[in-house]
């Protein structure tokens, strides 16, 4: 393994916990419908466990409401229960094969329990890049050790590393203010 070979890596890692950040933050609820809420949601079928979208086709009526369109008849009361025991805080409502989610206006209270749920999130994924950093100077340390890379591109690729965690650093930022604005939108 060389210098670019760490680099390379790291930076894929970084990347990795970016998509992580991201994926999490779309669990979080804003006063918005949006079908990725239900993902973490997952209902029986023929004994196994499977997320709705794989049972339903899942979609959205209005900009406050969710619409779930079983594919089998005996569905739709297991994915509203599932929803309703899912720690959403959602209140499906079955009409006829449809089922009706509707997002509950948030309270200025909830949202600004949610923006330090979102700070966290940003938090835990800059100690994610953080750590990355630092495994990969340790890594080309070894390498100058080993006597595989010099003293002079041990220098080099920690300053190119520190710029990539600035980088990564500063779009957990941007997330994290994207999340709290759309959050505390009315």
């Amino acid at each position: 393994m060389d210098i670019a070979e760490v680099s390379l890596n790291a930076e894929t890692r970084m990347d990795q916990s970016i998509q992580a950040l991201k994926h999490n933050l779309t669990k979080i609820r804003t006063g918005r419908a949006n079908p990725a809420l239900l993902d973490s949601v997952h209902v029986e079928y023929y004994g196994s466990q499977v997320p709705i979208s794989q049972v339903a086709n899942v979609s959205l009526l209005d900009a406050r409401t969710i619409s779930i369109q079983p594919w089998e008849k005996g569905m739709g009361a297991k994915i509203e229960k599932a929803i309703r025991e899912s720690d959403l805080g959602l209140n499906p409502a079955s009409m006829g094969d449809l089922i009706r989610v509707p997002m509950p206006a948030m309270t200025e209270e909830r949202r600004k329990e949610l923006t330090k749920v979102v700070r966290n999130e940003g938090e835990s994924a800059k100690i994610a890049v953080r750590n990355l950093r630092r495994d990969a100077n340790e890594a080309v340390k070894k390498l100058v050790k080993d006597k595989e890379a010099t003293e002079d591109d041990q220098k080099r690729s920690e300053v190119e590393i520190q710029k990539m965690t600035d980088r990564h650093i500063a779009l957990v930022d941007q997330l994290v203010t994207a999340k709290e604005q759309d959050i505390m939108a009315v």
